[in-house]
């Protein structure tokens, strides 16, 4: 039997004790109980758990520009009145507002995924866990969407210092469109996001005709849904899309951002999946045994969110969980039921079989257009002293292709158009770069 996955999980207590104000629906507060509710179920004596560090200016400035953090640093709710025009320009205000130990609150979530990702780099650990992570909207010079630093893009620069492609998946209800951005011009990242996508829901990005510029044409994959998805909807679009994505892109690590207020009941969101829907994506990710960086992100009604990312640790850790909650200190937040489990929700499902199969088939298109040319070329002047490693990447890739094939038929999904020989193109065209270390140079 396979020994299971080494696991570590990061988690700063000062982190739930920010307060965003009365009104505001994001709620740090929704972390403590969900390390309560992670802990009551005895799940930390199953992973390494760590208190990240608190990243450094320097390391913020990795994306955002240092000015920006700059500001972020120096304003405080006392001095904001003499920063107007800084406001403004860094989108400060309703949605982001200043509120105390902004920076510092900053610096935690970031070095939780900062950790996160250097810990899989250096093979310390095969899934790594930032639940306070996944802030995903913003931007290089600004703020948004309750987001002011971007852990998910400073993750993946992380890791792109050691794996040549890294796969970035979303499951928030808002669209990635922080990371998107990031990476838009670029071949190293692709960038899948599931979202709610229309009548003017907030950002108001991630249409499937977006799809990426440059060299990052057709690596930026969108997936716009409509109001009321359902368990089964969603996870079959999801796993078609995501066993064709490995298969195409062939990732050396995945990112995955968990965001729960895509669960049916958010205070923000609009649709019905229950909490083992949302755990399936999760699980289904989890199965192709690739390094994985897995964070949390939006989910406005706190206690559901405890309960999914518990949930999701169990999965992680291959534990199935009572659905009776044990005692904990928020036990009072999950009554009257006091149950794990949610169900899925009644809001009318908008998404038409013939509409999901339309996004589908133009997200399948778009991914043959990498068909030939899977993510990064290797270049043919590779260092000897890289040659080994390269190598056994390449070699790597390979199998992650064979086992999703195998998947994908499991699966018994049929890609319209997608020929037989398409796959194995894609096996001879990485057979031909091994060729090529053995031949360069010598």
């Amino acid at each position: 039997m396979p020994s299971k996955d080494r696991i570590a999980y990061f988690y700063d207590g000062d982190v739930g004790s920010v307060y965003f104000g009365p009104n505001h629906p994001m709620k740090p507060h929704r972390l403590c109980m969900t390390h309560h509710l992670v802990l009551s179920y005895g799940l930390h004596n199953k992973m390494e758990i760590y208190r990240p560090h608190k990243a450094y200016p320097v390391e913020l400035a990795q994306f955002h520009s240092p000015d920006y953090v700059e500001f972020l640093h120096r304003i405080t709710p006392d001095t904001q009145h003499l920063f107007g025009n800084d406001l403004k320009r860094y989108n400060l205000g309703e949605d982001c507002p200043v509120f105390d130990n902004l920076f510092e609150f900053c610096q935690m979530y970031a070095g939780g995924t900062i950790d996160a990702a250097r810990r899989l780099n250096n093979k310390l650990c095969d899934i790594a866990v930032n639940w306070a992570g996944g802030l995903h909207h913003a931007k290089k010079c600004e703020a948004s969407g309750f987001c002011y630093i971007n852990d998910l893009v400073l993750g993946i620069l992380e890791l792109l210092k050691y794996h040549a492609r890294v796969l970035y998946i979303d499951i928030d209800v808002h669209h990635g469109d922080g990371v998107e951005e990031a990476f838009y011009f670029t071949d190293r990242v692709m960038t899948v996001s599931f979202h709610k996508f229309g009548d003017m829901f907030f950002p108001g990005t991630g249409d499937v005709k977006d799809i990426g510029e440059r060299e990052g044409k057709y690596y930026a994959i969108n997936v716009p849904l409509k109001d009321g998805i359902d368990d089964a909807s969603f996870i079959r679009l999801f796993k078609i899309i995501i066993a064709k994505v490995v298969e195409t892109y062939l990732p050396n690590v995945i990112v995955l951002q968990c965001g729960a207020d895509s669960l049916a009941g958010d205070r923000l969101g609009c649709f019905n999946l229950s909490i083992d829907g949302h755990a399936e994506c999760v699980k289904f990710v989890k199965n192709f045994k690739l390094p994985l960086l897995v964070t949390g992100g939006g989910g406005y009604t706190k206690e559901n969110v405890a309960r999914c990312w518990t949930v999701e640790t169990g999965v992680l850790l291959e534990t199935e969980l009572p659905n009776e909650i044990p005692d904990n200190e928020y036990i009072q937040y999950f009554a009257p039921e006091f149950s794990l489990k949610i169900q899925s929700g009644n809001l009318e499902n908008l998404n038409s079989k013939s509409y999901l199969s339309s996004i589908k088939v133009q997200v399948l298109e778009s991914l043959r257009c990498i068909q030939h040319a899977p993510s990064v070329q290797m270049q043919e002047n590779i260092p000897k002293t890289n040659k080994f490693s390269v190598m056994m990447n390449i070699m790597k890739g390979i199998m992650t292709m064979i086992k999703t094939w195998t998947m994908v038929h499991k699966l018994k999904t049929i890609y319209a158009g997608t020929k037989c020989c398409d796959h194995w193109n894609v096996v001879v065209y990485r057979l031909k770069m091994l060729s090529k270390l053995f031949t360069i140079d010598q």
